[in-house]
């Protein structure tokens, strides 16, 4: 059975030892009820993963020994996923929790014409993407951006692919046909409730980016992001 595995913010060089902070101690030794001498794992959420064993199982400030460290590799391919932010935030919880564990690099909390809610939690929605890397045994924590209008990311978008979903009547590929797996990056846009403005769609096509369908049904937005997420992650 592989050891637990927490996440600290940064490892310092060379460090030998590691003082947890209280909510990770309090984690580590009152629920898990580890003791000293056994093994857990930290990660940073940036490819280093630390081997490491309790040395004082204190339930406020838990003390590790570093044992061993090792660096796995980001995958070569970059996913972005740029989603409009929702009035019911569980369900754009329930996004992040699932992108997480699919392996998404990035994303972007959008700002639309036709976005209900203009409030949104960055440090509880962080939150909820390291939680989700955890449980997920993985050590790169997507990156989450701070809430962005959507003319200004699809202006700065730098991707090789650039995608975007949306449920006006013309032709479009499927986004499994389009999207091309040996590229370096690629970013899909998902809308509100209500769809993107037309304007927006249009501005989106003058910046190089390609309609795509995720499928023959008309999916609320978070299930469009992890459908998306889910064909892009392949």
């Amino acid at each position: 059975m592989q050891a637990p595995l927490f996440y600290i913010e940064e490892f310092q060089q060379d460090e030998k030892f590691i003082v947890l902070n209280e909510e990770t101690s309090k984690h580590i030794v009152q629920v898990l009820r580890m003791k000293a001498g056994e093994n857990l794992l930290l990660t940073n959420g940036k490819g280093s993963l630390a081997d490491c064993e309790i040395i004082d199982g204190h339930r406020k400030k838990c003390t590790v020994k570093i044992l061993k460290k090792s660096f796995e590799e980001q995958r070569a391919r970059k996913i972005s996923i740029g989603i409009s932010i929702l009035k019911n935030a569980s369900r754009f919880e329930w996004f992040l929790e699932k992108s997480a564990e699919l392996g998404v690099n990035e994303i972007i909390p959008l700002i639309c014409q036709r976005t209900e809610k203009q409030h949104f939690r960055h440090d509880r929605m962080n939150s909820i993407l390291i939680s989700a890397m955890l449980q997920s045994q993985q050590v790169w924590l997507p990156v989450l951006r701070e809430l962005t209008a959507f003319k200004e990311i699809v202006a700065e978008s730098h991707q090789s692919q650039k995608f975007i979903a949306h449920c006006l009547e013309e032709t479009k590929a499927s986004v499994t046909d389009a999207a091309n797996p040996s590229t370096s990056s690629q970013i899909i846009l998902i809308g509100p409730e209500g769809d993107f403005a037309q304007e927006e769609i249009f501005f989106a096509y003058q910046h190089h980016f390609i309609p795509v369908s995720l499928g023959n049904t008309r999916l609320r937005t978070e299930t469009a992001g992890i459908v998306a997420a889910t064909i892009l992650s392949v």
